[in-house]
């Protein structure tokens, strides 16, 4: 419906009337081509065979001669016996020639390829006339409406018999052609560029008299139009796809052209039906795989205009659709009624897309139109045929996938839009939405969803063995798991609101037992290609509709549990069926886990309980990381691969989380959004140390990367929770947190026990990991510890608010002490163990002590701390000198005098 200049138009249709036509000349020359060498060929072989020259005589030609010719005449790798005949004589047979076979026909000459004048004469000069011939007939048109020559009525006229001379032109030029006995050039295909020419003026002259001059109706010019278009796909059965291709564009293009105030579906969408069945025809008879896809993809893009024209207008939409559909499955699918014949029992892209194109416009005008029931029932009834069809034609199994997800689609999409939730209010239903808004369209829903879980179901199960290629009854279980499985999702979340519903749950159970005795039944059977995996997709989803029993008997944070237990059970029947689309089934039920806990971390809301430890986090990420530790032992012992990364990082994952939380719940007493505290950073971090020690272990074991990289990151986040939350932002001597008790106190928690397990953990990576990355620990397991003593003093002497009161010089003097008695424990140990990151750290500590001793304490303490301070420093330093003397070094001195004997 759009009001286009004539020159455009003109000009566009003689350019693609030119293309065509030159591709159509292409395929002529070639094939004429090939038919010449084939005769030249043949005739060849006969002269060579019956027609035997007279002999050269010496009158008519010199001896010298003779020789020449010959010994030219042979191949060139035959020169013994070229000079051996030469010998003999022209009246002589030399013994090796009468043995020799005789000589093989000679090769047809091969076509020497064509020149810049050749192809410029036969080709070019061809085709720039065929335009110039459109072209002449619309400008002569155009001259006689700006002179004025003419009336309206007879350029029209003139217009239509140029037409008509130009088509007449082609069919004579195309019988002269054929008739003719001269061998054809590879030149330009002229009969189709006659007739190209002809139907695109044609196509204008009617055009012009709809839309310049109002001589037809728009009724008249559409079927005029049509005609033309119909002419020009039958001429191409003569004249070859140029005209094919031509004309397929002008018959979907003509309703564009051709406006109404008030359009007529039916007559456009009969029309197109019209215009579909030739060009399936054509394409059939032909087997232009090109033509039969331009069709579908032109008629299911005249769906999408039509899908905002309201519920009146659905029956027409419906039909255009069906009958699409019908003739694409009895014309185009191969193997089916009249359709190509099927190159086995495989799928074929064609036969399988083209009805998957009419099942996403009948599925478009399901949404459109609001699930109304007939374009409800028309989907259902394509869905039907689909099975149908494939079911007799393996070349369109392809489509049983994408119904199965079209399906799914409609009935989501029905739940989200339609669910009751969103048609309340507080104060009660929309004015005018009436008592019920779950009637009917319910009732309807529910037959529906129980044919096609049905249908699928069934025939998902009973297409095992049918077929030699894997593929086909893959597809068949796929979907027939799918759909069911889907359904009763959808269904759930219309009708019960994804809250707990016993009925739901034990169509789930019988779903699943369904599922398990379609699995039993397939494992009894002989090896058939694709059985494997069909058993392995229906027992997942047995294991599938088990948990949506799960979750639609129990409380929602349930099913977080039940996809975590999917993944489990697919990893084990993985183990059992060792097919390597399991593996990354298990690790996409992970995934789903990982999701669902993203959109709630509490599983249930507020409702996650006040007892520690035994409450929904406990359920909620316990069990599903007990899940992914089991599936991942499961899949180990056959390769490590992406999924058994992907589940062992969700283990990794839902184990940690599981403590941080529980920590958190129990810390804040329920409350999840409270701020961080002294008490829960300390937790945390000893969480992660003992974790990290825990998976250093098993990476030796395992050897995964995942066991390694979960190591490294634990042990980053407990440094960085050591350094910004226990020595910075949670710091008792910053914050106003109050540490109750004088020995068992918050700081053993949060000091003490972090420091005893970095220590652990420095000594686990020792010799395993770089050297620096096991110091590293050790000092920061130093800092906290010596964190802790200092706190703890100051605990003793300022009370449970450490950043209140001065500090005197007794508690300067006690921090003295303490760390000179921490040095010398540590230099103890040292010695003990024999520990050489033990004494250096005692080294460490004890320099430290002398620093604090020459710049604190010297200028703050007064009195007897400042003697006793520095008698005690002395009295110690004396003391680790001679022990360094008289036990660590006692035992090298015989060594380092024996080379002096």
């Amino acid at each position: 419906m759009f009001d286009w200049p004539l020159d455009w138009i003109a000009l566009l249709i003689a350019i693609g009337a030119l293309v065509f036509a030159r591709k159509a000349a292409g395929e002529a020359a070639r094939l004429r081509a090939r038919l010449d060498r084939l005769e030249a060929g043949a005739g060849a072989e006969a002269t060579t065979l019956v027609a035997v020259p007279p002999p050269l005589t010496p009158a008519q030609e010199p001896e010298a001669s003779l020789e020449a010719e010959e010994s030219a005449a042979l191949p060139p790798d035959q020169p013994e016996i070229a000079s051996t005949s030469a010998a003999a004589g022209p009246g002589e047979t030399s013994d090796e020639a009468r043995h020799l076979p005789p000589p093989l026909p000679s090769a047809a000459p091969q076509p020497a390829a064509q020149g810049f004048e050749e192809r410029i004469g036969t080709r070019w000069v061809v085709w720039i006339g065929g335009l110039a011939l459109a072209l002449g007939g619309f400008f002569l048109v155009r001259y006689s409406i700006e002179a004025g020559l003419v009336g309206p009525a007879v350029r029209v006229t003139l217009g239509g018999l140029f037409a008509l001379a130009l088509l007449g032109s082609g069919e004579w030029a195309r019988r002269k052609e054929s008739l003719s006995q001269i061998a054809p050039l590879p030149i330009a295909n002229i009969p189709a560029i006659l007739t190209a020419a002809g139907t695109a003026v044609a196509f204008a002259t009617v055009y012009a008299a709809y839309a310049l001059y109002d001589f037809l109706a728009p009724a008249t010019a559409f079927m005029l139009l049509g005609i033309v278009a119909l002419g020009t796909l039958a001429t191409a059965l003569l004249h070859g796809p140029a005209l094919a291709g031509l004309g397929i564009a002008g018959a979907f293009v003509t309703p564009v052209l051709v406006s109404s105030d008030e359009p007529n579906y039916w007559a456009l969408y009969i029309y197109l039906a019209v215009v579909t069945a030739a060009a399936f025809a054509l394409a059939r008879i032909r087997l232009w795989r090109w033509l039969a896809i331009t069709t579908i993809v032109l008629a299911f893009l005249w769906t999408l205009p039509c899908l905002d024209c309201g519920l009146s207008m659905v029956a027409p939409h419906v039909f255009h659709v069906v009958v699409g559909f019908a003739l694409a499955a009895l014309i185009v699918v191969c193997g089916f009624m009249f359709g190509p014949d099927a190159a086995g029992d495989e799928f074929e892209p064609i036969s399988s897309a083209s009805l998957a194109i009419y099942l996403l416009g009948a599925m478009l005008i399901v949404l459109a139109s609001l699930h109304d029931g007939v374009a409800l029932i028309a989907f259902a009834a394509l869905v039907a045929g689909t099975l149908m069809v494939a079911w007799r034609a393996p070349a369109a199994s392809g489509a049983i996938g994408a119904a199965a997800a079209m399906v799914f689609i409609v009935f989501a999409e029905w739940a989200v839009r339609d669910n009751p939730d969103m048609l309340v209010l507080p104060g009660g239903a929309l004015p005018g939405m009436g008592s019920s808004p779950t009637g009917e369209s319910v009732a309807l829903h529910l037959t529906i969803a129980a044919i096609f879980a049905a249908g699928f179901g069934a025939t998902g199960f009973l297409a095992q063995g049918r077929s030699r290629h894997a593929i086909v009854p893959i597809i068949w279980s796929g979907a027939g798991v799918f759909t069911p499985a889907a359904l009763l999702v959808a269904l759930y979340a219309r009708i019960a609101h994804l809250d707990r519903s016993i009925p739901f749950a034990i169509l789930a159970v019988l779903l699943a037992a369904a599922f398990a005795a379609a699995t039993e039944a397939l494992s009894r059977r002989e090896p058939r290609p694709g059985l494997n995996v069909s058993v392995a997709l229906f027992a997942t989803g047995a294991l599938g509709a088990l948990a949506l029993a799960l979750t639609f008997a129990l409380e929602k944070g349930w099913l977080t549990i039940a996809l975590a237990l999917m993944s489990l059970g697919t990893a084990w029947i993985a183990t059992q069926r060792p097919i390597p689309f399991l593996r990354t089934l298990s690790a996409v039920f992970a995934g789903l886990v990982l999701l669902r806990i993203g959109y709630e971390p509490r599983i249930v809301g507020d409702d996650v309980g006040t007892t520690p430890i035994f409450n929904w986090l406990l359920w909620g990420y316990g069990l599903p990381a007990a899940s992914f530790w089991a599936a991942s032992s499961q899949m180990r012992p056959r390769g490590d691969d992406a999924p058994l990364r992907a589940v062992e990082a969700a283990a990794i994952l839902f184990t940690v989380l599981l403590a941080f939380l529980e920590i958190r719940h129990a810390i804040n007493g329920g409350d999840m959004l409270a701020v961080p505290s002294l008490a829960e950073a300390g937790l945390d971090v000893c969480v992660a140390l003992a974790l990290a020690i825990g998976l250093e272990r098993l990476r030796l074991r395992s050897g995964s990367v995942i066991h390694d990289a979960g190591a490294v990151l634990l042990t980053v986040f407990a440094v960085l929770g050591s350094v910004f939350g226990l020595l910075l932002l949670e710091n008792p001597m910053i914050s106003d947190v109050e540490i109750k008790g004088r020995i068992l106190n918050l700081l053993l928690l949060a000091y003490a026990f972090p420091a005893i397990l970095m220590l652990l953990l420095s000594y686990a990576v020792a010799g395993r990991r770089p050297v620096v990355y096991a110091n590293s620990l050790a000092a920061g397991a130093l800092i906290l510890a010596l964190s802790y003593v200092s706190l703890e003093i100051r605990r003793l002497y300022h009370g449970p608010d450490l950043a209140e009161g001065a500090t005197s010089g007794a508690e300067q003097y006690t921090y003295s002490i303490a760390w000179l008695g921490f040095g010398v424990v540590l230099l103890g140990v040292g010695i003990l163990i024999q520990s050489q990151r033990a004494r250096l750290a005692s080294a460490v500590v004890i320099a430290l002590t002398i620093a604090k001793a020459f710049l604190i304490d010297m200028s703050t303490l007064t009195g007897v701390y400042r003697a006793l301070s520095f008698i005690c420093l002395g009295l110690v330093l004396v003391a680790i000198g001679w022990l360094y003397q008289k036990i660590l070094f006692r035992k090298r001195l015989p060594e380092a005098a024996a080379p002096s004997q």
